[in-house]
């Protein structure tokens, strides 16, 4: 995702209150409207829907992003989705009456803004065509290829779901990567 440059971040940082969660928070709830925008400065957090009692993930953030349902924060609407913290993190958290004085204020930043913007929706774009045209093992390896880091800090049952497979399904295809991959 587009990197904000430092005076970005400060500028952040100086409306914003930082908050220690432990793992397993809700910072947003599927159908609230979204008050919050969040800087990770530790952890990793996923955005999730609930589809008939089945969890699907659909992103991880790491440090150094900046997490909110973005669509229900910045027109009032009801979030679709829930955001969650997988790890304890620390988050430098806002409220959406002060950032968008920021916004008014700083164009530049409301300019980032929106090139952020544009860059989730091409990822949230790429994930479901790949859902749609890859089989589950191409998607895995897609992901192992272009977010490595999530084999390490997230949990297998939320890659599979995130993969749109049961965790079992993950383990027989990295069992079969891991044989295909071994020197005869």
């Amino acid at each position: 995702m587009t990197a904000f440059d430092p005076q970005v971040i400060e500028k952040f940082k100086a409306i914003s209150k930082k908050i220690d969660y432990p793992k397993k928070t809700f910072l947003v709830n599927e159908g609230d409207v979204c008050k919050q925008i969040f800087l990770i400065e530790d952890g990793c957090l996923r955005s999730w829907f609930n589809d008939d009692g089945n969890d699907i993930t659909f992103q991880f953030f790491f440090e150094g992003n900046f997490v909110s349902s973005f669509e229900s924060f910045k027109n009032n609407r009801p979030c679709l989705y829930n955001i969650e913290t997988l790890t304890s993190a620390v988050l430098y958290v806002a409220q959406r009456a002060d950032f968008m004085k920021v916004l008014e204020k700083e164009p530049e930043i409301n300019e980032r803004l929106n090139q952020f913007l544009m860059q989730r929706l091409y990822h949230y774009q790429k994930l479901f065509i790949s859902r749609i045209t890859h089989s589950p093992q191409r998607r895995y390896e897609e992901l192992i290829k272009e977010q490595p880091q999530l084999m390490d800090r997230v949990p297998q049952h939320y890659i599979a779901t995130y993969l749109g497979i049961t965790p079992v399904s993950l383990s027989r295809i990295k069992k079969k990567i891991r044989i295909s991959m071994k020197p005869w």
